[in-house]
């Protein structure tokens, strides 16, 4: 009896799973929305190079806030309330892209950016009280769990427009995108549903780790500082689906493919949803094994994504790049975010994830607006900075190791 009591699911994985479906029902709304949201903008008028400037100014603002709003968490310890305002404002201003008009891609750019700031809000809260659970089970495992949960909906939000498309043939494609906008509200609904059923479970999350004996500051010791070298790197060469999206749209859409259409496009980015929850959940696995090996492995896989997508135009050429590219995000949010719970102290955790978050969206900023702007000149330019940046990020992880282990008072490998 003692043997099937202890292997019952602990009350720190019950919340693990139940915040991985606020973010399940979250990514079904805006990963849903971003399957269309690169051929949106352009039908509404936008170019190459104001997509990528958009998308990159989305994540500029998405991620260099979340340092502030990781200050603001550690200072007041309002985890539950910063997360719940930053998911109102994430979920709930997709549908409104429905509103837009024909030529309004001005408006659905603000739109865009406003949803960045919510997640800016809600970012390092909810990363930071999910740390306190991950403590008590394995952390890679933990943001594996996570990230496997949060891209089955990233899958069902595309799949569900396309179902959409499948059965709204009696408009064009603006009014069609447009419904489809709007439909995503029954998601974004639930995110807040789930979400707040979530906080009247588990009200108080931080008691999950046990206070440490001894309180922390954290420093910028110099293992961390070479750690947000490699993943800025990394996000200075990962480009955001919605440049891909657009080149898929005029290399196969446009050019009257009979496999890739309108109605299609969305599964190609589920696809690579469901190649990121996978990645995620196996390279989690991976990392609570063998540290930054597997960082180094999905590092190194995912930075040739652009030659696949954008060298060829094939349709099996595209779907290995997407799917490369799929392992790229799944490596972003488990083993990158385990990371920072091996280095960082409890009390001081938000903070950590901010200057984490905030060098990721600065330096994924400056890549996409580069890549949008090299698009529209060379493509093989594209290619090149993108894989050459991913790749530097590599070494950075390897000094980061070693310094880490001159730095910690034991043998333990803590990443």
């Amino acid at each position: 009896m003692k043997n099937k009591e202890n292997r019952r699911i602990s009350p720190a994985m019950v919340f693990i799973l139940l915040f991985g479906v606020v973010s399940l029902l979250s990514d079904m709304t805006h990963e849903g929305a971003a399957s269309i949201q690169g051929s949106y903008l352009s039908l509404i008028g936008a170019s190459a190079t104001t997509i990528g400037f958009i998308s990159g100014l989305g994540e500029l603002l998405g991620y260099s806030l979340r340092y502030v709003f990781g200050k603001i968490a550690d200072r007041t310890k309002k985890y539950w309330a910063l997360t719940i305002a930053g998911y109102l404002i994430d979920t709930l201003v997709v549908p409104l892209m429905a509103f837009v008009g024909p030529h309004g891609w001005i408006w659905a750019c603000v739109l865009l950016s406003i949803q960045r700031v919510g997640k800016a809000i809600k970012k390092p809260s909810k990363d930071t009280i999910l740390s306190f659970a991950a403590t008590q089970e394995k952390v890679g495992k933990s943001f594996g769990i996570q990230e496997m949960l949060d891209q089955i909906g990233a899958f069902l939000g595309p799949l569900f427009l396309y179902v959409i498309m499948l059965f709204k043939v009696d408009s064009d494609t603006y009014r069609t995108y447009a419904f489809c906008f709007l439909l995503l509200l029954i998601p974004a609904l639930a995110t807040i549903f789930m979400l707040l059923f979530t906080k009247h479970k588990f009200p108080n999350p931080e008691n999950f780790e046990p206070q440490p004996k001894k309180r922390e500051k954290f420093k910028m010791r110099a293992s961390f500082v070479l750690y947000i070298a490699g993943i800025s790197l990394f996000a200075l060469g990962f480009l955001d689906y919605s440049l891909i999206g657009m080149h898929i749209t005029k290399v196969f859409v446009d050019a009257g493919s009979k496999i890739i259409t309108s109605q299609t496009l969305p599964l190609i980015y589920s696809g690579a949803m469901i190649i990121d929850a996978i990645s995620a959940l196996i390279f989690g696995r991976l990392y609570d094994r063998f540290g930054v090996l597997s960082l180094i492995i999905a590092t190194a896989l995912s930075s040739i994504f652009s030659l696949f997508i954008f060298n060829f135009a094939s349709v099996p050429m595209l779907l290995i790049g997407v799917a490369l590219w799929g392992i790229g995000m799944g490596a972003q949010e488990s083993i990158m975010k385990a990371v920072v719970t091996t280095m960082v102290p409890k009390d001081s955790r938000a903070t950590g994830y901010g200057i984490f978050e905030c060098s990721f969206g600065l330096f994924g900023f400056l890549g996409s607006w580069l890549m949008g702007a090299i698009y529209d000149t060379s493509i093989i330019a594209l290619i090149v900075v993108s894989i050459a940046a991913q790749a530097l990020s590599i070494p950075c992880y390897l000094i980061s190791y070693a310094r880490k282990k001159k730095e910690s008072d034991n043998s333990q490998v803590l990443i």
